[in-house]
């Protein structure tokens, strides 16, 4: 069982690679002390919030969980009447405490996916909206197994927060209250949010578009790290269907910012095609593959690298 005391000796790599560069050149809100002031290193996270939040574009903000390994990264976009959030993160800090900071709008949450460091805070909010797949719906009962695995040994960086139970931390169960399809549009007034299906990393993936403003949401399917395609529900046809859509749609459309679930919160709409060129390449045999762990390896093309099962 997890010793949360015990966190600080047993970082990883990750963890001594904080606070990362990138969010020097964004402007962080909120009361807090700021991240880079007198930062000493790994061991002085633990006087840190749980939660950094950072605006990338005008009314959209990023919610950045740097204390653990996966640095996951929520998103809230404002319109003149309601809100999105863009996942709920990990379940381990209050995410409802800080969107009421931000702003007292209805709230809709919709998920990038439902994997587990993405709803853990769904169970706060009254109004969830959610791709009708099996998979979707499982997940929404909520899991133990998965999130006791975020809080193992070296996943946490300095401290949990204080009165944050290891021992019984799971994921709660939360309540679909409507579905939603590909190409749907959810007007959050003065701003028109579109929802597309991006299978592949997950069969209830989505990406987010916000045309007037150019911003491409894309959750789990691009983020600036090794992408994850070896779990059981990973389908990669799809996966290289999704990413090749996304590549076209930043053709055709005048994409200012992509804004991944993970790390860093924005890149430029030129990853994408080189994500389906470097995908295209590892499953032609053309990337550098290493074993991670008993049956998974990353596979690494270019300036891009998956994770994912091993031969």
């Amino acid at each position: 069982m997890f010793d949360p005391s015990s966190a600080a000796a047993q970082t990883r790599d990750w963890c001594k690679e904080l606070p990362r560069p990138e969010y020097k050149c964004l402007e962080r809100v909120l009361p807090g002390e700021p991240f880079f002031d007198n930062y000493e290193g790994p061991s002085g996270f633990g006087k840190r919030e749980w939660f950094e939040v950072y605006r990338v574009a005008p009314d959209t903000f990023a919610i950045y969980e740097p204390h653990q390994s996966e640095e996951v990264i929520s998103y809230l976009i404002l319109g003149k009447q309601k809100v999105i959030l863009f996942d709920t993160g990990m379940g381990i800090g209050d995410i409802r405490k800080v969107v009421e900071n931000l702003t007292k709008l209805p709230i809709i949450v919709l998920n990038s996916h439902t994997h587990d460091d993405h709803v853990g805070g769904n169970w706060q909010f009254k109004t969830v909206y959610s791709m009708e797949t099996k998979f979707s719906k499982e997940n929404s009962k909520g899991s133990r197994e998965d999130a006791q695995a975020e809080i193992a040994p070296g996943e946490i960086c300095g401290e949990l927060p204080r009165n944050f139970d290891a021992q019984s931390y799971a994921t709660k169960p939360w309540h679909i209250s409507q579905y939603i399809h590909d190409g749907d549009k959810l007007d959050l007034g003065d701003r028109v949010i579109q929802i597309l299906a991006t299978p592949g990393h997950t069969p209830d993936a989505i990406t987010l578009f916000d045309h007037a403003n150019g911003l491409l949401f894309t959750g789990d399917t691009y983020y600036p790290a090794a992408i994850w395609l070896y779990r059981p529900e990973t389908d990669l046809d799809q996966y290289a269907a999704s990413i090749r859509q996304l590549a076209i749609l930043t053709q055709s459309e005048s994409i200012k910012l992509v804004l991944g679930a993970h790390n860093i919160p924005i890149a430029s709409p030129t990853v994408l095609p080189g994500l389906v060129q470097a995908f295209a390449d590892f499953r032609a045999g053309k990337a550098t593959c290493k074993l991670d762990q008993p049956g998974r390896q990353v596979c690494t093309a270019g300036k891009f690298s998956f994770l994912v099962k091993a031969p």
